[in-house]
């Protein structure tokens, strides 16, 4: 068992038990957003193959990327914000951009039967719907780090708190909109993106009107302001910002018109995602200015958003193959009344609601006995726990025939081990990423994680493909022919198993990378 450097076992000065109330209007925040952006996924499958007549494959492809690029684009928002607008402005420029997005997906699906109009304004509202979350998304996880002081203990915690907001708007999303969404009838899916769209309004309403009073610094200074607004300027330095900003605003126009007329191009996208997750990481390694303590931080973020790509792979099926899993082969009636396919959607969330708390207590018992997991050890649980998942379903479904609807214990077990995994993964490397990415590309680097995140979904719409449809070919993996569900799941069973284990041969290396460094907070390595 490896200790606590020296340095890390000090008491911290500003440490306290309670949390900053901004964190509470982050929570409130990202709760809406994760409401509208949720409420939007529970239905968008189904409003692709039922409304829009996609094949199953197209639309998990089309699926994949769309995750892929929202994941993709908080590289473009944290530079942005890094450089020329803070975190605020970013925030507010990408949660009306998302509500205007949500918004034309209602008039595509208002006017479905127009198949010309109602392709153009999904791909449109799609677009509007990644760029906004490259604004929103790293901004809004980054301050949430930045209202503590420096290797506070807190932080951990913190991101927990915060993955509850998330998880209480994810709750409510698939039940919300999949009611009024998914009724089995192509006319009610507008509902759906609308009350998504009246979500991600409310939140973006709440951080305006109290950001000013609560995401504040502790002298009282707005937390996440423009980089002009930080230090003092010259005029000649403010109008270059000026001419920046208006810059900025053409290169996005010029790359938003570049993806609405490449999003139809699969190959395009695959290429895109792909080679930004080795051609971003090198650019930023290549970085002269970051000494070597700031790289072996972000190596260690690096090589763990490896493995988090193929949890993301698996995990993502939740809105893809196995929502056409929920709604062909679930036997969804209860009593009298036919529980619609999106609902599944929000067991994990639940769980998480109901779960994250337990968590909480569990790493804080446990840190306070010094016997606390390190965060690498924790995220092999996590994925040792998905492949654990995905072999109780494909135990369920096993023998089982195309026309056979099997029980809805084998789809809620599942969610609820995946929701396990997510606790041991999710919130703990939002809170590795603050802890060890340098302050000067906090956003940046957020980011980057995100485009592991993104490599992951995009990775799910190619996995998600392969699901087995009866009278057309079995599509084939690396060699391994799927012939049915089992075969199907159990392709993600290896997946994250393999992982799992290869995490598992490496944590201590990379827990003493961390362990050496004075600043890094990290947990004592427990045994595996």
């Amino acid at each position: 068992m490896q200790t606590i450097s020296a340095q890390t076992e000090q008491p911290l000065a500003a440490e306290s038990t309670s949390h900053p109330k901004g964190l509470y209007v982050l929570f409130t925040t990202e709760m809406w957003e994760r409401f509208s952006f949720y409420g939007m996924r529970a239905i968008m499958k189904l409003y692709m193959v039922k409304a829009l007549l996609f094949s199953e494959a197209d639309s998990s492809n089309l699926y994949g990327s769309y995750l892929g690029l929202v994941y993709l684009t908080p590289l473009l928002g944290g530079y942005i914000a890094d450089r020329y607008w803070g975190n605020r402005r970013s925030i507010m420029v990408g949660g009306l951009m998302m509500a205007l997005g949500q918004f034309v997906l209602f008039a595509s699906a208002s006017s479905y039967q127009n198949a010309s109009f109602a392709h153009m304004a999904f791909y449109v509202g799609l677009a509007l719907l990644i760029f906004g979350n490259g604004f929103f998304k790293p901004n809004i996880s980054s301050m949430v780090g930045n209202l503590y002081p420096p290797r506070d203990r807190r932080i951990d915690v913190a991101y927990t708190i915060f993955y509850m907001g998330i998880n209480l708007g994810a709750t409510f999303a698939p039940i919300v909109c999949g009611y009024f969404g998914d009724t089995g009838r192509p006319a009610d899916f507008k509902w759906g993106f609308l009350l998504a769209g009246i979500g991600m309004l409310l939140g973006t309403i709440t951080f305006e009107f109290l950001k000013g009073r609560f995401i504040v610094n502790a002298d009282g200074t707005p937390l996440g302001a423009r980089p002009e607004l930080r230090a003092v300027q010259t005029a000649s330095e403010s109008a270059g910002n000026t001419r920046k900003n208006l810059l900025l605003v053409a290169l996005f126009a010029g790359v938003f018109a570049l993806l609405y007329f490449v999003v139809l191009d699969q190959k395009i996208i695959d290429s895109l995602i792909y080679s930004a997750m080795v051609v971003v990481p090198i650019a930023v390694l290549s970085d002269k200015s970051l000494t070597p303590v700031e790289r072996r931080k972000i190596n260690v973020v690096l090589i763990l958003g490896f493995f988090v790509i193929f949890f993301w792979a698996a995990f993502e099926q939740a809105g893809n193959s196995l929502t056409t899993f929920a709604d062909k082969q679930t036997d969804r009636q209860l009593g009298s009344f036919l529980v619609p396919a999106s609902f599944f959607q929000t067991i994990n969330p639940f769980g998480i609601i109901i779960f994250a708390p337990v968590f909480a207590v569990l790493w804080t018992w446990l840190s306070k006995r010094g016997k606390e997991p390190s965060s690498p050890l924790k995220m092999a649980y996590g994925l040792a726990l998905l492949a654990v998942g995905y072999l109780v379903i494909a135990f369920g479904v096993k023998g089982v025939t195309a026309d056979t609807k099997v029980s809805m214990f084998w789809l809620t077990a599942m969610y609820l081990l995946h929701t396990f995994g997510e606790l041991c993964l999710s919130p703990i490397g939002l809170a590795l990423v603050n802890k060890l990415a340098p302050v000067r590309v906090a956003s940046l680097m957020m980011a980057v994680w995100f485009l592991a995140i993104a490599t992951g979904n995009k990775f799910s719409g190619t996995l998600g493909a392969l699901y087995p449809e009866p009278g057309k070919p079995a599509p084939h993996f690396l060699g391994f022919e799927i012939t049915g569900l089992y075969e199907f799941f159990m392709v993600f069973v290896v997946l994250c198993g393999a992982t799992a284990f290869l995490l598992l041969l490496i944590y201590r290396k990379l827990t003493k990378m961390m362990a050496d460094e004075p600043d890094a907070n990290v947990a004592p390595v427990v045994a595996a």
